[in-house]
């Protein structure tokens, strides 16, 4: 098992959650080949109000499951198209992309729709979505997720590592010496909604090969080792994962 969780497997974390009536629950244990951890979602600083303004959700304890590989190996094809892009060592899920798409008849001309193309970014304008100050808040099944990097989980992340890609490599945080490589794009959008491309949409940002020093998925080699990190910029988390990943890595029941 990995050193940086050989203190929390076979144990259960108990941590006081200021403002709130919960308190986070994580075990990390070995099944077989894949490590997993068991949590009640909720985390171990405090969260926002929920509901509130601009999120009509309420938070809800859940029975997550996360299971990723002991031993990551890298794998031939990149793997897109993930809600759940990792785990933190808390037992609460990064997911960064919202189900919000530009609909012109939509509320703020947002709608469920993906048709258009253009989805929401949701760290252009966190409030709109009723985030808290960790870059997290509360979809309709009631789960705590973060969008970015929690500063919470940052200021106790021993040498960065914040948590687990879906693969088993290691997300980090490392501003000084991992920064996105992701730019905006030049001119204005071909199609509604139209306008400058200023990062209120997905599509609004291209990869740059040699802007930062990340890659297309956010990662790169630390050591010999395939490590993702995590961005104060655009894609602040990691969105493809050149690993063999755990298709059930996150579950809920």
């Amino acid at each position: 098992m990995k050193p940086e969780l050989k203190a929390l497997a076979f144990s259960v974390l108990l941590v006081s959650t200021p403002g709130s009536a919960h308190e986070n629950d994580v075990t990390w244990d070995l099944r077989g080949d894949m490590i997993c951890a068991e949590s009640n979602g909720v985390p171990d600083h405090a969260m926002g109000r929920f509901p509130n303004r601009a999120n009509p959700n309420t938070f809800r304890l859940q029975r997550l499951t996360f299971c990723f590989p002991e031993t990551p190996q890298m794998a031939g094809t990149v793997t897109t198209g993930l809600m759940t892009v990792g785990v933190s060592l808390t037992g609460v899920p990064f997911r960064p992309y919202t189900a919000g798409y530009y609909d012109p008849d939509g509320r703020r001309q947002l709608g469920p729709d993906p048709s258009s193309g253009w989805r929401q970014q949701a760290m252009h304008d966190p409030r709109s979505l009723g985030m808290d100050a960790e870059n997290g808040h509360v979809d309709r099944a009631g789960l705590y997720h973060y969008h970015g990097v929690s500063p919470s989980l940052e200021a106790q992340a021993e040498g960065g590592l914040l948590g687990y890609a879906p693969d088993g490599f290691e997300i980090r945080y490392s501003p000084a010496t991992a920064t996105s490589s992701y730019v905006l794009k030049a001119g204005s959008r071909p199609t509604p909604p139209h306008g400058a491309h200023d990062g209120s949409y997905e599509e609004d940002f291209e990869y740059s090969a040699g802007s930062g020093t990340l890659d297309e998925c956010n990662g790169m080699l630390v050591d010999g080792t395939y490590t993702y990190f995590a961005t104060d910029a655009y894609p602040y988390l990691p969105r493809c994962f050149k690993g063999v990943v755990n298709p059930d890595f996150m579950t809920r029941g």
